[in-house]
């Protein structure tokens, strides 16, 4: 029986004004069950025209509508004849764009604000009373255009949520999609349901068997797929996508270049060859990344040497399979936007992704990439629905390039080695107390420092590590954990006393930003 789900489903679109919420916006609508897609205002309208769109959100923003370099957004937007959500500077520039007026507030509103519902119905269905928002705007609109109605109110903002519901264009003032707006979620779900009618039907099985479609759809019934199999949730779910779309027709590739975690590669090979079945080659190429790495102490360039060496290593893996002509990779949406700016704008590029770009045209292969657009949550719930070893489902990130970005220095195997056995009692310590449900990351970090010590009335100077714990929704952002006081002493004591060549271990308490969640 054919299959009735769409490879394209119908979505909004969210247009990127230059708000630091957009990706979160986005995880919001998934997080409800609904498709979306993300772009800046000079590629919205083409994007718009190529979705099968069910609406429109319109992000906050820095800018005032009435300045010089206000953003571009497209009048045609609105004329495109699907619901429109206007969110804090979204709602300012489609009130201004529909006849309505926007000045400067006398008095900014910032930070929670008790808002007062007067009408409970459409975007606001079932949000009565007084509720709790998050503003953060300094501009506001001072005349609604013709057909707008209030529904909601603050006592500084008289427009907190307005709409038009014959052209069911929206408009809120405040912030639904973070986790101060306390109904926010609902607001949102409101605007997905009831006012776009999206059968909110975004969840694993849907996602895996469009997906697998739309595999099928690109490799054809004779094509072969080589994958650079990692071990990571990413590309051990893209694995098994692949391997339920094309069977036997997906060559595993799996490169130990030496700077793997405690056990990681015995995982792979009993998970994927002896459970999956996969056809999984397994290639020993650490003498290779290490000697590259010899002396080497500047993160980017680890980062692009081992970058290149695992092209190299995995290009000449992969011509063992002649009739291959596709090549799949794990790329996640924030691997994308953290390596270039792909929606637009002046985007920093932090780190480099050896699997973002950067391939050799020698390769010859075109690129399969089922997991490109979806976040980090979306991919461990696809894991779980494929029945993945909750070992990798729930494994914490981990850097392409493996300990070698938490060696700050010189990558050594002897310092590896050192890293590998504190970082496993860290991440075997945290699990044991059951303190990792809450964490996004936690490892261990090698510091280029040594230090003075005691052990057995004797003097030591040896090698000094940082434990890291952090918590996060996206990796985008992050703030550190500080963990149990009686954890933290395990983890200390066993690593001084187990890991000969550490006499001392500290702790990093920064944030993303300023800081990075790895060091290197």
């Amino acid at each position: 029986m054919a299959s009735t789900i769409s490879s394209e489903p119908r979505g909004v679109l969210i247009v990127d004004l230059g708000t630091q919420y957009a990706q979160l916006i986005a995880r919001r609508v998934r997080e409800a069950g609904s498709w979306c897609e993300i772009a800046p205002p000079r590629k919205a309208l083409e994007t718009a025209r190529r979705m099968h769109l069910a609406g429109v959100i319109l992000s906050g923003g820095p800018a005032s509508v009435y300045a010089a370099d206000a953003p571009e957004v497209p009048r045609e937007l609105l004329d495109l004849g699907v619901p429109v959500l206007g969110i804090c500077y979204g709602m300012q520039w489609m009130s201004q764009q529909l006849g309505g007026e926007v000045q400067a507030a006398q008095e900014r509103e910032f930070g929670r604000t008790s808002m007062a519902v007067a009408r409970p119905e459409g975007l606001l269905e079932a949000v009565e009373g007084r509720t709790v928002v998050w503003m953060s705007h300094g501009d506001k609109v001072e005349r609604l255009p013709a057909g707008f109605e209030v529904y909601a109110s603050s006592d500084s903002c008289p427009f907190a949520v307005v709409g038009d519901t014959r052209r069911q264009f929206w408009g809120v003032q405040f912030h639904p999609e973070v986790s101060h707006t306390l109904r926010g979620f609902e607001i949102l779900t409101n605007f997905l349901a009831r006012v776009c009618e999206l059968p909110l039907d975004w969840k694993p099985g849907n996602i895996v068997e469009r997906e697998v479609q739309k595999i099928r759809e690109t490799v054809g019934p004779d094509g072969e797929v080589v994958l650079g199999l990692s071990g990571g949730v990413d590309s051990s779910v893209a694995a098994l996508l692949l391997h339920q779309a094309i069977g036997p027709r997906l060559h595993s590739i799996f490169v130990d270049n030496g700077l793997l975690r405690h056990g990681e590669r015995e995982v792979v090979e009993s998970t994927f060859r002896e459970h999956f079945k996969l056809d999984l080659s397994v290639i020993d190429a650490s003498e290779r990344f290490l000697g590259s790495l010899a002396g080497v102490t500047d993160p980017e360039q680890k980062r692009k040497l081992i970058g290149r060496d695992f092209v190299d290593v995995f290009q000449k893996e992969a011509q063992r399979f002649a009739k291959a002509t596709f090549l799949a990779q794990g790329t996640l949406y924030p691997d994308v936007i953290e390596s270039v700016a792909v929606h637009g704008g002046n985007t920093a590029v932090i780190k480099s992704h050896h699997n973002v770009g950067g391939l050799p045209d020698t390769l010859h292969m075109q690129l399969v990439e089922p997991l490109r657009e979806l976040f980090k949550d979306e991919v461990r719930a696809i894991g779980r629905h494929l029945g993945l070893d909750p070992r990798i489902v729930g494994r914490q990130p981990f850097p392409g390039p493996g300990l070698a970005v938490r060696i700050v220095g010189e990558v050594t195997r002897e310092r590896c080695e050192l890293l590998r056995k504190a970082d496993h009692i860290v991440t075997s310590e945290v699990e044991a107390a059951g303190a990792d449900k809450p964490l996004w990351q936690y490892f261990a970090v090698l510091l280029p420092v040594k230090s003075v010590g005691v052990m057995g009335d004797a003097r030591t100077y040896e090698s000094c590590c940082a434990i890291r714990a952090v918590e996060s929704q996206d990796g985008m952002t992050a703030d550190w954990a500080y963990l149990d006081h009686e954890l933290l002493r395990r983890i200390s004591n066993r690593i001084i006393n187990e890991v000969r060549g550490i006499n001392r271990v500290v702790l990093d308490i920064s944030s993303k930003p300023p800081a990075t969640i790895e060091w290197e």
